[in-house]
Order: C-alpha cells, then sequence, then structure tokens
C-alpha cells in the first residue's frame, strides 16, 4: 500500500480564534499543528486537505504553500516566480487569479506585486509554448495567494476559493450581519454542542442560531457549499471527497430547542428563510418580541447574542438604556445560566452593571470588541465564588483521573512493548483513540516547549544575578566597604604605603617615585622638616627660585642672605592711593604711629 505524501498546510482564521482553530485541526487528526499570527500551520495528506475545508467551522481558508524565496523588489519576485515550474499545476487551457497579503516595508502596494506576479507567470507560459493561461477573477481554475512578510515571499496554492465562512445557506441578510466564522468561533469558545437549549435575543439574520443548530447536530460546515477550489485541481480525487461528503457519522440527535427573537419583524423574517434554507426549523423557533419583554425558559439554557454598538448602526441615545436593561434583564430573569456577549468595551456597554467570568479580544469586521461571559447567580457573591472553587476542584480531579485513564489506554495501544490486538489487524484499535492520542501528545509537546522556555529565562535571570553579584564584589572590599573608583585600595594603618595610587588622599607617585600631595598643591612635606629642600611646598606660599633656594611670599621677598628685603611700609603702600584706603581716624593715627 502506497503511503499518502504528506505536506504542510496553513488555515486562516480571524485574530483571536486561533487556538479553538487549532483544537478542530488536532480532533482531524491534522500534525504538527502550531498557531502562527491570525492561522494555525499543519501538516497532512490530500485527505487531512479535504477535510479541513470541509469541516472546520472557524477556517476562513486552507492554503497549500509550494514556493518558499526571499526577495528585495517586484522585479526580483517577477524573475523568481517566472523561473518555477509551473506546469504541475497550470496549463495554457486553465485560468487563474492572484491574491495578495503584504506586511513589508519593502512591498507597499499589493495590487502592483499581484500585477508582477501575473506577469510572471504568464510570460513563462507564452515563452515555452507560445500560449499562455487567461485571468479570470471569479470562479477560476486555480487561485494563488502570494504572501510578503518583511522580505519573506511564500506562493500557495488557495484550496477554498471562496471563503470558507459562505457556507451556503444564507439567502438574505439584515444590515451589518456577524461572520459565519467569528459566531462559530464564538459557540465553540463557550464550549457549546447541544447539551441545553439555547437563547439568542438579538438574532438579526439568525446567523449565531444557524451555527448553534449546526454544531448541536453535528452539520459539517461545508455541507451546504457548491464547490471547492481544490475540485478543479489537475490531482484532484473525486472519490476521496466523496466518501467525506458522504460521511454522516459525526451527526447527532439534538433535543432541546433553540430561541431566537428580535424586535424588528423585518429581521425575524431574514432570520426564518435562512433558517428554512439550512433546513433546521425544526429546531430553531423565532418570536418578534423586545429583549426586556422576552420570557426566559425556566429550564438550563446557554444565552449568547450581538448586540448593537452604535459602531455600524446607529442606535442614537438610546444605548446606554439599552445596556443597562440588558444588564436587569440577566439579573432578574436568568438566574442559574450563563450569558455571553460580544461587544466593544466602552463607557457605553459598561452600563451593563455586570462583571464578566471571562473574557476574550475578538475582531468584528474591522471593529476591536471583547467576547464576554457572565455568570449569573442568586445569593451572595462570596458564596458563589465559594462553590465555584469546590466545582472546579471537582472538574480537576475528574480530569486528572482521565488523564490517567488515557495513560493506561496508551500504554494499551500504542507502546510497541506492549501492544494488544484482538487479531492480526487490529480491528480494536479505534479512530477515536488514535485522534485522542495525538491530540495528548500535541498538548504534553507544547507543555514541554513551555517548561522549557521558562527554564530558559530562569537560566538567563541566574546569569545576570550572578553578573551583579560579582561586579558588587569587584568594587567593594571584604569588610563590604566601597572602593574609591580610580584608585587601588590602601591599608589606613599603613604609613609607609609607597608605589600605589591612592586618590582617597588626594595624591599620586612623581616621576621620582616620591608621592604627591595635590590637596597642597605641591610634594609632601613633613611639617617639623625645617630642612626641606629641592621640593614644591605651597603651604608656606613659597616655591624654590631658579637657584635651588627657597623664595618666601609671605615676606614678599627671597632668603635674608640674599639681600635686603623688599618690604614697603604702610605709608609707601597707600602713599597716593584714593579711595582705596579708609581714611578714618584710627587709620589716621596707625600711620601717626
Amino acid at each position: 500500500m502506497q503511503v499518502a505524501e504528506k505536506f504542510e498546510m496553513v488555515a486562516k482564521t480571524f485574530q483571536g480564534l486561533e487556538g479553538v482553530l487549532a483544537k478542530e485541526l488536532i480532533d482531524l487528526g491534522a500534525e504538527n499543528v502550531q498557531e502562527v499570527r491570525r492561522g494555525v500551520s499543519f501538516y497532512g495528506d490530500k485527505k487531512m486537505l479535504y477535510m479541513a475545508n470541509f469541516f472546520c467551522r472557524t477556517a476562513l481558508r486552507v492554503l497549500k504553500p509550494i514556493y518558499t524565496f526571499e526577495a528585495e523588489s517586484a522585479d526580483e519576485v517577477y524573475e523568481k516566480v517566472k523561473a518555477f515550474d509551473w506546469d504541475e499545476y497550470l496549463d495554457d487551457r486553465k485560468t487563474f487569479a492572484i491574491d495578495a497579503t503584504v506586511f513589508s516595508d519593502v512591498f507597499r502596494h499589493s495590487q502592483f506585486l499581484q500585477y508582477r506576479v501575473k506577469d510572471a507567470i504568464a510570460d513563462r507560459f507564452m515563452e515555452k509554448i507560445g500560449k499562455r493561461p487567461s485571468v479570470r477573477l471569479t470562479n477560476p481554475d486555480l487561485y494563488i495567494n502570494i504572501h510578503v512578510a518583511d522580505r519573506q515571499c511564500t506562493i500557495s496554492l488557495d484550496s477554498s476559493g471562496e471563503s470558507l465562512h459562505k457556507r451556503g445557506y444564507r439567502v438574505a441578510q439584515t444590515a451589518a450581519p456577524i461572520n459565519e466564522v467569528l459566531a462559530a468561533g464564538m459557540l465553540l469558545m463557550a464550549e457549546w454542542n447541544g447539551q441545553s437549549d439555547f437563547i439568542d435575543p438579538m438574532c438579526g439574520s439568525g446567523t449565531i442560531l444557524v451555527e448553534a443548530a449546526m454544531i448541536a447536530k453535528g452539520i459539517a460546515p461545508g455541507l451546504y457549499r457548491k464547490n471547492f477550489a481544490f475540485q478543479t485541481w489537475k490531482d484532484y480525487d473525486p472519490e476521496m471527497f466523496d466518501e467525506i461528503f458522504q460521511d454522516d457519522s459525526r451527526e447527532k440527535e439534538f433535543d432541546y430547542t433553540i430561541y431566537g427573537s428580535d424586535i424588528l419583524r423585518s429581521s425575524i423574517e431574514i432570520a426564518e428563510k435562512n433558517v428554512t434554507n439550512a433546513g433546521l426549523a425544526s429546531y430553531v423557533k423565532l418570536t418578534c418580541i423586545p429583549f426586556q419583554e422576552l420570557k426566559i425558559p425556566e429550564t438550563d439554557a446557554m444565552i449568547m447574542f450581538n448586540p448593537p454598538y452604535g459602531e455600524r448602526i446607529g442606535a442614537g441615545d438610546d444605548l446606554p438604556t439599552l445596556y443597562a436593561e440588558i444588564g436587569k434583564k440577566l439579573k432578574e430573569d436568568c438566574v442559574g445560566k450563563n450569558a455571553w456577549i460580544i461587544t466593544v468595551p466602552n463607557e457605553v456597554t459598561s452600563q451593563i452593571r455586570l462583571s464578566p467570568s471571562f473574557k476574550v479580544e475578538l475582531k468584528n469586521g474591522n471593529i476591536d470588541c471583547e467576547f464576554r461571559k457572565y455568570e449569573m447567580f442568586s445569593g451572595r457573591r462570596e458564596d458563589y465564588v465559594r462553590d465555584g472553587k469546590e466545582r472546579r476542584s471537582r472538574e480537576r480531579e475528574e480530569k486528572r483521573e482521565e488523564r490517567r485513564d488515557d495513560r493506561r489506554e496508551e500504554n494499551e495501544f500504542f507502546n510497541p512493548m506492549r501492544r494488544k490486538y484482538v487479531d492480526e489487524d487490529g480491528k480494536d484499535l479505534k479512530e477515536t483513540d488514535r485522534h485522542a492520542y495525538l491530540r495528548r501528545r500535541h498538548e504534553e509537546q507544547a507543555e514541554r516547549e513551555e517548561r522549557a522556555k521558562r527554564w530558559a529565562e530562569k537560566k538567563e535571570f541566574d546569569k545576570k544575578l550572578d553578573e551583579r553579584k560579582r561586579r558588587f564584589e569587584r568594587n567593594n572590599d571584604e569588610d563590604g566597604e566601597e572602593r574609591r573608583r580610580g584608585g587601588f585600595r590602601r591599608e589606613r594603618d599603613d604609613d609607609n604605603f609607597e608605589g600605589k595610587r591612592d586618590f582617597r588622599r588626594g595624591g599620586r607617585d612623581d616621576r621620582r617615585g616620591e608621592r604627591r600631595d595635590d590637596r597642597r598643591g605641591g610634594f609632601r612635606r613633613d611639617r617639623d622638616d625645617d630642612n626641606f629642600e629641592g621640593k614644591r611646598d605651597f603651604r608656606r606660599g613659597g616655591r624654590d627660585d631658579r637657584r635651588g633656594e627657597r623664595r618666601d611670599f609671605r615676606k614678599g621677598s627671597r632668603d635674608e642672605d640674599r639681600g635686603p628685603r623688599m618690604h614697603k611700609s604702610k605709608e609707601e603702600r597707600f602713599k597716593g592711593t584714593k579711595g582705596n584706603f579708609r581714611n578714618d581716624r584710627r587709620n589716621n593715627d596707625d600711620l601717626d604711629d
């Protein structure tokens, strides 16, 4: 039996739904699942490519990368795309379309890049066979995607064609309806699986209602689509896809009711058309009634809705009042239920006056939103929090027990040394067990990588801490006293210390090995050394003259043996001066004396 070739694929989604899509792919059996920006990369064969398009509710499109290169300009992109062998995917009878996604400072014009890629493909065929494939913007035979991140360019084949959010059941819509992929992602994030009744009190065109019913019934999101882009590929396997299309093993019964309501009659009529076209009218009950007057069933139910934000649909000054009434309605009539709301975090929506127990940032079109969970309870919040902690403790213990059971199953089914099969073909190795094993292995790998990352961060922190300790020890002596910068450490009691710089005493060695004392402006001189000669001593205000004899500026002349002192009397010094001598009686008496 020939082993199917496995290759890399990338499933695109909305920001905030990467984790939900990754879980979907793991459940389908994808390998090496990694979350990326607004997408998930994974490995699989051709069947996995078909299944990802057909079963993934939160995927916008599934890409198959075929060529990766680096380029510095649009001309370089042209040359490298032209050099690629396109004969495996295209011929002159087929049509193609180019889509470009650019995140780069080098390439700023995505449409110009599309033209260059189109020209490269067309010129290659013209030079080779004299004919070229045609470009068709709608329903081409081959969708080609070029993704540019800085200088890294990736050419991929789009296996989906039209965006996967276009399920095929919507025949009408209200103003600004919520995207089908976003609605399904919110439901999966809220862990909706048809376990209770469901209520959407502001249903609009019914998108959340239809997606909730499809999840509850286990209906594949690709069931209503007319075609996928991979059906026109050269290597398309119709028998393999027909097997996937006819597989109804994931479908299940739904014994509850989905309630939808809206204040506008026109919205209810549109929702009825979409629900009927999806074949789910028997599971969905629609009513035209304001949310404030809606009677909430006492049975267990999940509440989820998309109220107006005032961003794309004008609501005037009624929005604060509306959100205040939403909070009041939830507190009074929805005790014991969980309410999920997607809205814009601002002062208006804060009028709901409730604290969410969970929230995550999502994008609704180009609007930044928050998807919030409100747990409605009766009594004191402290009691509710305590009960919640006890409940979560029990749930954790149950999960630990499940993991222990899974490990036992893993040893039984997948340990090469302990395989136990009923017969030679191993028929008891259920597909669900294999998927559980692969999912668990992926989670364990992610956990090991996270532990390795934390350990690396700890080692880096310890390294920096050791460096700081060494720096502290280097700058301090044994007693913890900080060493003076720019000089050597000197013991205070070592009066005979010589040959080392000691700026604590303000001096340094001169060229003759003797120590200067810059605090006094000259060389250090002992006070008792009256015969000191040949060294500058500004403590006495003088210096040696050129003949080696000391001048004494305190006396105004050289030494006495050199001649008479050049010292003027007070009369001579102040003779002829005006304004500089205080001519008072006391000074005059001094002069007379």
